[in-house]
């Protein structure tokens, strides 16, 4: 039996009481938390004994809402709106192969991991013709690499322009071909066990590029496969504009329409939300993958989260894809929720830990795994953040949980996944890095080349 002991971290559970040891320890057995409390850990013979002197232990990070794909188009259409953005985008994108989605996934869940991040959510929608179970299945076997939980949502476009939708026709799915695709993936990939490494949730793209037909169906599939659902939902005014005029309705209503306002949804920014469309949402339990960083780079405006919170709307912290969010650090979302929520309301509207819950606890809500991972627990999957604040950018920051989510990006002493090390002493442990450099360099250069042809 494997068992490590963390000693003489100041260690914050995020369980339902806010608990905080300082100084305190935690006992991981095989993946699992077996003990934590105040004080030195227990003497267990042959156990590995890690000194947190000086360090904060959290749940490592969850991101809710990435596309992993994008790490190889960073830089790209630097000062345009959302949908500037996408029409640029777009003709890169469809010259994507399984190389170039290795590369990325890749490269970027390394990225995440050095980052505080044990379990991310991936949401990939373009799938040039002829590449759809290639592509997942580098997914895949990206994150087995670097080590850490995926949720894999397999996304879907049906709508091009040809239709009145955003991408061009020729990166669009047949919507049959796209609902068998996509059951193909839960059949063959999800797990639903406790300490699933991967799951599948069903996640067409969004209301401009996905028909109506799709939406209703998509949710028909996931239900029937009993998996979640995800899609970006007011992002923009744009969408809601477009709403209005194709569907003759707001977005969140539309989405009532076709049954996605539902405990088992998850949307990506819901930036822009009346106050009974935060209600709707609140009572449904409907989560929310809040993205400031993507927000402020592509000028969507301030997503509410104090207003959703207070709503009951589980919400979770996502980087969103690097292509549009190119420093793709999660620790560094939690200072930029906590910007946001201030910009709009004031220095009291989120506190400190409020940042490190959405980014923990909250996220696992979102993806409906609180119960499994999200705080330091005994039983809860041993996915642990020990984060070294003994250095010059950290120095005189008296509360630790101030120093991480205000202050400079923390290295990390040490990162695990399910008792596993992923990062010590700031490196990553499962690839190497100048490797995975090199690679997606290529990637970005002969992407570059075929857009350019």
């Amino acid at each position: 039996m494997a068992v490590t002991v963390i000693d003489n971290a100041w260690v914050a559970t995020v369980d339902s009481s806010g608990t905080e040891h300082a100084p305190g320890h935690l006992v991981i057995e095989d993946g699992r938390i077996t003990a934590v409390g105040p004080g030195p850990g227990p003497n267990l013979d042959g156990a590995l004994r890690i000194d947190g002197s000086g360090c904060l232990a959290t749940p490592g990070l969850v991101n809710t809402h990435h596309h992993l794909y994008q790490w190889a188009t960073r830089g790209y259409a630097t000062d345009h709106t959302l949908f500037e953005w996408l029409v640029d985008l777009y003709p890169v994108w469809a010259h994507l192969r399984p190389e170039h989605v290795a590369a990325a996934n890749t490269a970027g869940l390394a990225w995440l991991a050095l980052s505080g991040c044990t379990t991310a959510a991936d949401h990939h929608y373009v799938y040039p013709a002829g590449q759809t179970a290639d592509l997942i299945d580098v997914q895949i076997a990206a994150a087995s690499r670097i080590g850490l939980r995926l949720h894999l949502a397999r996304g879907s476009m049906d709508r091009g322009v040809a239709d009145g939708g955003l991408p061009p026709d020729h990166l669009v799915e047949d919507i049959d071909a796209a609902l068998t695709a996509t059951a193909e993936a839960v059949d063959r990939h999800h797990d639903p066990s406790p300490a699933s490494r991967l799951r599948i949730a069903v996640a067409p793209c969004s209301p401009f590029s996905v028909s109506t037909e799709l939406l209703r169906e998509s949710a028909a599939l996931a239900r029937d496969k009993r998996v979640r659902l995800h899609t970006h939902l007011c992002e923009t005014l744009d969408e809601a504009e477009f709403c209005e005029r194709v569907h003759g309705c707001d977005p969140v209503t539309y989405m009532e329409r076709v049954d996605w306002i539902a405990d088992d949804v998850w949307l990506a920014h819901a930036v822009h939300l009346s106050a009974d469309a935060q209600r709707r949402l609140g009572a449904a339990r409907t989560g929310v993958a809040h993205c400031p960083s993507s927000n402020a780079r592509l000028g969507t405006g301030l997503a509410d989260v104090p207003a959703m919170l207070a709503a009951g709307i589980p919400v979770g912290l996502g980087v969103d894809g690097a292509a549009s969010q190119e420093a793709g650090h999660l620790g560094e979302e939690l200072r930029q929720a906590v910007y946001t929520a201030r910009q709009l309301h004031g220095p009291h509207s989120m506190d400190v830990r409020t940042a490190l819950r959405l980014a923990t606890i909250g996220g696992a809500a979102v993806l409906g795994r609180e119960s499994e991972i999200g705080s330091l627990e005994v039983g809860k999957q041993a996915d642990i953040a020990l984060w070294d604040l003994t250095g010059l950018g950290h120095a005189g920051i008296a509360d630790p949980v101030a120093a991480l989510v205000l202050g400079p990006a923390a290295p990390l002493r040490l990162l695990t996944v399910a008792g596993t090390p992923v990062v010590a002493d700031g490196e990553l442990r499962t690839a190497d890095t100048a490797t995975l450099t090199a690679d997606l360099k290529a990637a970005d250069k002969n992407l570059r080349e075929a857009a350019d042809a």
